[in-house]
């Protein structure tokens, strides 16, 4: 994961768009696999990369992996295939006649053995002695199928350039080990999480083996002494990893290694002298005294792993400068462990475990960190434990202003995996409490790229079977954000459920029930009102979920507050703009209400201006209104009459997406008070952000309904007043912007 600022690389970009464009680009075999039309003379690293880049993207399969047949113009050395669903006939007809030097099938899904690997690389002669590493993780061997072939028997050993191999995850056997170290160049062997019982093998190979990887062998049967034995032999080594998993209770009690490993610690510096490395990480019965004797005893110590052995806050290991130590004495070792175990769950668990308790009370932005917090979220996408502490790291990490101070790419990259936490574990309360607690930042909500709609969407369903009032808050609070930033595509899509619409509407009835004003009332009120803006069917959902009874109840109850009358109006709002659900507002008892806010001198310019937009757009059609005719009579002079008394406002108290609700109202024949309520809401938006809405006047028609009405001998003054300065502010912008070229 690179979350760093700054432009792709070129070459990233144009494989990218390969990528995107290989249908385009490829006709099909017979067989379906893909096949160039065209293909240059890639330079050989690039086809590495294109390959590696199919493969990061999900889209290697066995038919795209049909593009490298072609082996003249797109010669493979370094391939990885990890993860990708290629069977054994693509992986032998597309891989195996390349001159590989290195290759990575971890956990290749679909019917790839190891087995059919090394037969199908052994058959091109030149892989035998050009393949130096390789990577098996993962995935099924399938040994017994290493048999003699035309008299020549096939295995690990007939690819004699191997220096390199990985067979963590296997079913890796005795025997295998056995062909396996008689191979001439091994250097690094990694048999983790594998089923052998015996390493007396490792003797064979004792005078070129290096690094031996052997993490939790759980059939290890081979007492202490006889262990120390075949170690003692391995002069070559220089890294050692014999580490176990501390949460495994399954098979052999690991006892034997344990007191290997102690009596390792504590002998003679002549048993494995080349040893620079080691890793006993989970192995019980180590003591400080022996981690001290073994430390001071050899100079050259790069590397030791102590994660859950209880003894890495010892004394001496923090006097030693280039010593690099996993454990949990402190975050230097935590995060080292982070950055070393990236692929072991027991021992990430553990280290998150240490850095929660770390970075709880911190006020310094470590990007690092959280990278490594990042890394292994992604890295074990389906455990419940590691999302569980990485997700409250994640909060620790991003809380007050440090998140202000982090790159914003690292930011969104964080946002993307809480997401994929949310959706993974949707029932796992304490990851969704802690998604929800670092999302909730005014900055990540506010200047964060992400995708706001799964987001939103996410939150709700939470919303929908929690209860607790402070995270009931913060996710209203997160939602009310959330729709206000979506597209107006996004918005639509959202406001067609129901199922979100009758989630807010509930929090709204259970505070209302009490006569509670919170923020988590506002901020329903805030969502659905955005939720309904310029939205039919979302206004039609709030109908038919008797949205309408429960607000005017809210009107009534919250006569005095005039944060929440405003939030009511403006929905009932967006509601009257819509004409064929202005008939659902058409209640008299309704009507004088909102008629009476209007003329209340005393309540805020706010209510009585939302108030106005209700009636002015209600009262706008005569063939529609079904109420009595003096009523509206009443309506339409005291719109006139109370618009004519407001004050400017100085904060902003109203966005608009567009104007055109507008345009019916300011046509030449509506009543003054209808025109005087649009002219007066055109005037207030464009005074406060003259540059962002001019445009918009122009481009909807506006302008020219608006000098329409200044030249109609019949429009009244007080309209004329204010559409005349609407058009000198419009004009007065584009001649400072300067001519605009179409």
């Amino acid at each position: 994961m690179d979350a760093e600022e700054g432009p792709q690389a070129l070459c990233d970009l144009c494989l990218t768009q390969v990528c995107r464009s290989l249908d385009a680009l490829c006709s099909k075999r017979a067989d379906g696999s893909l096949c160039l039309s065209w293909a240059p003379l890639f330079p050989q690293e690039m086809a590495d990369q294109l390959l590696q880049k199919m493969a990061t993207k999900g889209i290697l399969n066995d038919m795209t992996v049909g593009i490298f047949r072609n082996c003249k113009e797109l010669r493979l050395r370094r391939a990885t295939i990890r993860r990708c669903p290629v069977s054994a006939e693509a992986f032998r007809l597309a891989l195996c006649p390349h001159r590989l030097q290195e290759l990575d099938a971890s956990w290749v899904s679909g019917d790839l053995t190891g087995a059919n690997m090394v037969s199908g690389l052994a058959s091109n002669l030149e892989c035998r002695s050009s393949l130096q590493k390789l990577s098996l993780n993962g995935l099924h061997l399938d040994c017994q199928s290493l048999s003699e072939d035309e008299g020549v028997r096939v295995g690990f050993s007939s690819l004699r350039g191997l220096r390199t191999l990985n067979l963590a995850n296997t079913d890796l056997t005795d025997a295998v080990l056995e062909d396996i170290c008689t191979l001439p160049r091994l250097e690094s062997l990694d048999i983790s999480c594998t089923s052998v019982t015996k390493l007396t093998a490792l003797a064979e190979c004792k005078n070129t083996l290096r690094s031996l990887i052997a993490h939790r062998l759980r059939l290890l049967d081979m007492s202490s002494a006889r262990l120390l034995f075949v170690l003692n032999q391995l002069h070559a080594l220089r890294h050692m990893d014999f580490s176990d998993d501390h949460f495994s209770l399954e098979d052999s009690d690991g006892s034997d290694g344990d007191e290997t490993v102690r009596q390792l610690l504590e002998g003679s510096p002549q048993v494995l002298p080349s040893l620079i490395s080691l890793d006993v990480s989970g192995r019980k019965k180590i003591t400080e005294a022996a981690v001290r004797a073994f430390v001071e005893a050899r100079s050259g110590l790069v590397f030791l792993g102590l994660v859950a052995t209880g003894v890495s806050s010892c004394d001496v290991l923090s006097s030693q400068k280039d010593l690099k130590v996993t454990g949990e004495a402190n975050e230097n070792q935590v995060c080292e462990a982070l950055r070393r175990y990236r692929d072991r769950e027991c021992f990430i668990r553990e280290a998150l475990v240490h850095l929660y308790n770390l970075t709880t009370d911190t006020d310094k932005p470590r990007p690092d960190t959280l990278k490594l917090v990042l890394s292994a979220m992604q890295s074990h996408p389906a455990s419940p434990h590691v999302h569980l502490v990485a997700t409250a790291c994640v909060f620790n990490l991003t809380t007050q202003d440090m998140a202000e101070a982090m790159p914003v790419s690292l930011l969104s990259f964080t946002v993307t995996q809480l997401l994929n936490a949310m959706k993974t574990f949707p029932k796992h309360q304490q990851v969704q409490k802690n998604c929800l607690l670092a999302l909730c930042s005014d900055y990540i909500l506010q200047d964060v790229p992400f995708d706001k709609y799964l987001a939103a969407t996410l939150v709700i369903n939470w919303l929908s079977s929690h209860e607790d009032p402070t995270l009931q808050r913060m996710a209203v609070a997160i939602i009310s954000f959330l729709v206000a930033k979506l597209s107006t595509e996004e918005t639509a899509k959202l406001s067609k459920d129901a199922f979100i619409m009758k989630q807010l509407l509930a929090i709204v009835q259970q505070k209302a029930m009490v006569g509670v004003v919170d923020t988590t009332l506002k901020f329903a009120l805030s969502a659905l009102w955005n939720l309904t803006d310029e939205m039919p069917t979302a206004a039609r959902n709030f109908i038919e979920c008797h949205g309408l009874e429960l607000y005017e109840e809210v009107l009534e109850s919250y006569y005095s507050e005039s944060s929440v009358q405003q939030k009511v109006l403006g929905l009932l709002n967006n509601i009257a703009e819509v004409e064929e659900l202005q008939a659902d507002l058409m209640e008299e008892d309704l009507l004088e209400h909102i008629l009476s806010l209007l003329q209340d001198s005393h309540m805020e310019v706010g209510v009585r201006y939302f108030a106005g937009g209700i009636l002015a757009q209600l009262t706008s059609r005569p063939e529609a209104w079904t109420l009595d005719n003096e009523l509206r009579t009443t309506i339409l002079n005291q719109l006139h009459a109370s618009i004519v008394t407001w004050t400017q406002l100085e904060r902003e108290m109203v966005s608009y997406r567009s104007f055109r609700p507008f345009c019916p109202l300011l046509q030449t024949c509506q009543p003054s008070g209808v025109q005087m309520w649009a002219v007066w809401a055109i005037h207030l938006v464009c005074s406060q952000n003259t540059s962002n809405y001019s445009s918009m006047l122009e481009q909807e028609g506006v302008t020219e309904l608006l000098k329409a009405l200044t030249a109609h001998p019949d429009t009244h003054s007080d309209v004329k007043g204010l559409s005349d300065s609407i058009l000198s502010m419009v004009e007065c912008c584009q001649n400072q912007l300067g001519p605009q070229s179409s």
